[in-house]
């Protein structure tokens, strides 16, 4: 007698055998895949000039892009979540006109060439531009050639990693628990703070350390939009870019530091986004 709920008219699938052999011609391909990542990494450290390592990392140039590039990278975080968390409840929550074509220019950036980005940014809020002119004349406030030109042009960048994470989350949320607080006479703030952020909290910390790692790592918008003066808007992908034509050793010394802090923050997400094995 077959057990309650089975079908026995459907046979079991059997379960794909660990460390299974793949065909020869696929692993070929797969390892120059991996060879094609692997190869600039090994270059890298290769080339990198060891016993002048710890001098190349402090120097004058290089404390400064650091400082700078955690200044930023830490505001844009910040300022993503302060607007991307209620946007992304919006996108998935609120029904409007016009939310699909919101939805489209909110993820705009991840596929936007970086530049584009910084130009967009210059055309509205430089200081010919539509919003940046009279913001300017009323206030004063001139963005680009600024540490505010870096956060807002690396927020802009970074801020669609966490609104697509948390949207999601917030999608596939069981929403009954929210409707229980309700019942209980939760008003809508607290149901946000106690249970649907507490909830989706997985997905909101590894969408804070996409986006800081994407704010730590851009370049485009920042150079178009904000500039590149040392001690003042240049930052580490700046400062590889600059020291590429004048000291390589520099260059590279940077340069590993950044692959450094990116692989760490990969590994660090790695049982959000690849399991446990």
């Amino acid at each position: 007698m077959s057990a309650v709920g089975s079908s026995p008219s459907e046979p079991s699938r059997p379960s794909p055998r660990p460390g299974a052999r793949p065909p020869l011609a696929w692993a070929v391909l797969g390892a120059g895949g991996a060879t094609l990542f692997v190869l600039p990494l090994v270059g890298l450290l290769l080339r990198t000039p060891w016993s002048r390592l710890p001098d190349l990392l402090t120097s004058a140039v290089v404390v400064d892009a650091l400082r700078l590039s955690v200044v930023a990278s830490l505001s844009a975080t910040v300022l993503s979540a302060l607007l991307g968390i209620p946007l992304a409840w919006l996108l998935a929550r609120a029904e409007f006109p016009g939310k699909r074509l919101l939805r489209g220019i909110v993820t705009l950036p991840l596929v936007l060439p970086p530049v584009v980005g910084g130009a967009v940014l210059l055309f509205a809020l430089g200081r010919r531009g539509w919003v940046g002119a009279p913001l300017a004349e009323a206030t004063g406030l001139v963005l680009p050639f600024s540490l505010g030109g870096v956060v807002l042009a690396t927020t802009f960048v970074s801020m669609p990693f966490l609104v697509i994470t948390v949207e999601g989350a917030l999608r596939n949320l069981d929403r009954r628990y929210e409707e229980a607080a309700s019942t209980l006479g939760a008003g809508p703030w607290s149901v946000i703070r106690r249970v649907t952020l507490p909830m989706v909290s997985s997905s909101l910390l590894s969408g804070l350390i996409l986006t800081w790692a994407r704010a730590f790592g851009e370049f485009g918008a920042t150079v178009t939009f904000a500039g590149n003066l040392q001690g003042r808007t240049q930052t580490l992908p700046l400062a590889v870019f600059v020291a590429l034509e004048s000291d390589r050793d520099t260059a590279v010394a940077i340069s590993l530091l950044m692959v450094a802090i990116a692989l760490g923050v990969l590994l660090l997400l790695k049982d959000h986004w690849w399991g446990t094995r």
